[in-house]
């Protein structure tokens, strides 16, 4: 049976998802590395990280095109109407995994493979010329398109959202909510590492050199870079699970199984109110009788 997608909203989960998948696919292998060294050859190398970087940005733009979507779905619902198409969705995915191929440069062109002085131990990562300047820069550079820009769309987009269901009649408490985790969960799995990544950048510029802060450094980047991956799992959680129509779905699917584990879950899923996208059809009434 095939996936159909009706909706910009439709076409926007499927591709978050396949930007998780793109990053976490690429995991094991960075973590094998980690436990012992790289020993899938140099073309693996360059693959994996450049899908890595790739699902890295995509998966960040993803959340922050859902951000633009649920804008337009609450704030202007009726003017959605008319762009929260599969086409539209469609275009915007395009734009989207387009500007994250973009977004991995140079980092792809700089990915080998090479032998380290240190451990003796072949490692795969980026090796750049300007061993200071360029590394550094890569590691700003990160930390704006794949943090800050993304983060500044989602607070204008969800702080809109808020005013709009705050001030709406139809406002449900389940509603807000979910906005407030939307944000909580993404701040609290990306500001951290990010923070943590912009030291390190500082670090590779030639500040905090002392051993002490290098080793803080590298052990507050390897556990925050952990949080940042838990929020691929925390996705399905935040965009799928939370949503009407799943729920509509998967509580038609649990009424044809008897499962009495799932009494709680069944009753959980009929009195449960709709999520950010069915109050918007409650905001557009309200907005076309003050239009009228």
């Amino acid at each position: 049976m095939g996936v159909r997608l009706r909706s910009m909203t439709d076409v926007c989960l499927l591709n978050l998802a396949l930007a998780d998948l793109l990053l976490v696919s690429s995991l094991p292998f960075l973590a094998h590395q980690a436990r012992d060294e790289w020993v899938f050859g140099d073309a693996m190398c360059k693959l994996v990280l450049s899908v890595y970087y790739v699902g890295y940005y995509s998966g960040i733009y993803f959340i922050a095109l859902m951000g633009v979507d649920r804008y337009l779905a609450v704030v202007h619902a009726i003017y959605a109407m008319r762009v929260r198409t599969r086409s539209y969705g469609i275009l915007a995915s395009i734009v989207v995994w387009i500007t994250a191929i973009f977004s991995s440069f140079p980092e792809v062109l700089a990915v080998k493979l090479s032998n380290s002085n240190a451990t003796a131990k072949n490692v795969c990562g980026r090796d750049y010329e300007d061993k200071g300047g360029l590394r550094a820069g890569a590691i700003f550079k990160m930390n704006v398109l794949g943090f800050v820009i993304p983060l500044t769309m989602l607070i204008f987009c969800y702080s809109r959202i808020l005013l709009t269901l705050l001030h709406s009649r139809s406002a449900k408490r389940q509603a807000v909510r979910l906005v407030m985790v939307v944000m909580v969960a993404f701040l609290f799995c990306w500001t951290p590492y990010n923070v943590t990544n912009f030291f390190w950048g500082l670090h590779v510029r030639g500040y905090f050199k002392d051993c002490e802060s290098s080793n803080a450094l590298f052990l507050s980047l390897q556990i925050t870079e952990v949080m940042a991956y838990t929020h691929c799992c925390l996705n399905p959680l935040l965009y799928v699970f939370v949503g009407e129509k799943f729920r509509r779905h998967l509580l038609r699917l649990l009424s044809k199984r008897p499962c009495l584990r799932c009494s709680s879950l069944k009753a959980y899923l009929s009195t449960a109110s709709g999520s950010v996208y069915s109050v918007s059809r409650n905001t557009s009434v309200d907005e076309r009788s003050t239009a009228i």
